[in-house]
């Protein structure tokens, strides 16, 4: 019953958290889009203090809209904030990083065959990396050095490259990749937190009480919306990565992370330039072509080859493989799994007999032989000649 429950408490907060992550990242695409396609307003219009406008169309109707330099003629009475959506998906996403790499830090966080670990020290060690990560990132962004756009660029990157390589020897490959999402969906909320609504607020009270706006405030919310701009693509594809064992159990699972990271902030770029009427198809090309490098050196291992298969007989050989899937697999991959973590077979895939192995057999050899992946952190001790078994029997059966 507990995993039961642990299992609804999963859904409910992950539907939360993406349903609030699209509303968030949703709208700081649309103002970035919205800031960037602002043209040169009429005079008219500059007279009263409108530094851009632009006109769209959507759902039936027609919208002008126009950005103040500074303030308006008259406040309004109703002013829209956008802050909920960011607050609420950091704090979705911190109740499901404990619910399920915290309460289950021995089963998703903690890999002995990486760092051996309590439950208290990984789950010490992820806070600490979270919060320490944005300390330092708030003490590198409120430096003389933040001015310099080059600088402060490099030394973030450097900064994340640190942190992913730390996480990679701390934690499973899942929960390495979690945690630099959690990491980065931190630095975002705590950006809006921290710096963009004070900015905000800083601006309103100055145009309530007729004073002029402070420049550094709108200097630092520029910055630091600069930062989440580029930062959301990395966030999403670290979203749903769990999905893809060969980036996070790769041994070079932080290289990897950091080069998906590049890879999307560039082609966010593109859009950003986009917007302002800049096409520079350039920038896709040079991100596909990464794309496609690291696929290439990513790829794995062939696996082992006999070629004399005359000696082996095929019937054992099945018989063979049924015992080491019953043993190693079907723990968790059975219809009525016996593992205490599992009360499903994770994905629907349940390999008890020969026909489910025939059935999944391009999947085993994915997550199994290509990759150490399966069994799952390999809890069930699944070994290299017990890989390679499997190996040989998917090459004769083809």
């Amino acid at each position: 019953m507990e995993t039961y429950i642990i299992e609804w408490l999963s859904l409910i907060f992950r539907w939360l958290h993406v349903i609030t992550g699209v509303a968030w990242i949703g709208a700081s695409f649309y103002f970035v889009w919205l800031d960037n396609s602002l043209q040169n307003p009429p005079q008219w219009k500059k007279d009263k203090g409108i530094k851009g406008d632009l006109w769209a169309i959507h759902g039936g109707g027609i919208y002008e809209v126009a950005k103040y330099k500074l303030q308006p003629e008259k406040m309004p009475e109703t002013l829209h904030w956008f802050k909920w959506e960011a607050y609420t998906t950091w704090i979705t996403g911190m109740i499901l990083l404990t619910i399920i790499y915290y309460l289950g830090a021995d089963s998703y966080l903690i890999d002995k065959r990486v760092a051996n670990l309590s439950q208290i020290q990984a789950i010490g060690l992820g806070i600490g990396i979270i919060a320490g990560s944005w300390i330092i990132y708030e003490l590198l962004c409120s430096s003389p050095l933040a001015k310099n756009g080059l600088v402060i660029s490099a030394l973030l990157i450097l900064f994340a490259t640190a942190v992913a390589y730390l996480l990679a020897q701390l934690f499973s490959g899942r929960g390495a990749y979690i945690h630099f999402g959690a990491v980065i969906g931190t630095l975002m909320a705590g950006n809006v937190f921290r710096v963009i609504i004070p900015g905000q607020k800083a601006l309103v009270a100055a145009i309530i009480a007729g004073k002029e706006p402070e420049a550094k405030w709108a200097e630092k919310a520029k910055l630091h919306s600069t930062h989440n701009t580029y930062l959301t693509l990395p966030l999403l594809f670290i979203m749903i990565s769990n999905h893809y064992p060969m980036t996070y159990d790769h041994q070079f699972n932080w290289l990897i992370l950091l080069a998906i990271t590049a890879i999307t902030a560039l082609a966010r770029q593109f859009f950003i330039l986009k917007h302002k009427g800049i096409h520079k198809h350039s920038i896709l090309i040079v991100a596909a072509m990464a794309t496609l490098a690291l696929a290439i050196l990513m790829a794995p291992k062939p696996a082992p080859s006999v070629a004399n298969t005359d000696n082996i007989d095929p019937d054992l050989l099945s018989a063979q493989v049924l015992s080491i899937i019953k043993e190693r697999c079907a723990t968790c991959h059975a219809r009525n799994p016996t593992d205490e973590v599992f009360s499903v077979a994770p994905g629907g895939v349940a390999i008890e007999t020969m026909e489910d192995i025939h059935q999944w057999a391009p999947q085993i050899n994915a997550r199994s032989v290509q990759s150490h992946n399966m069994p799952f952190m390999n809890k069930t001790g699944m070994t290299q000649e017990e890989r390679n078994t499997i190996a040989i029997w998917l090459e004769m059966k083809d």
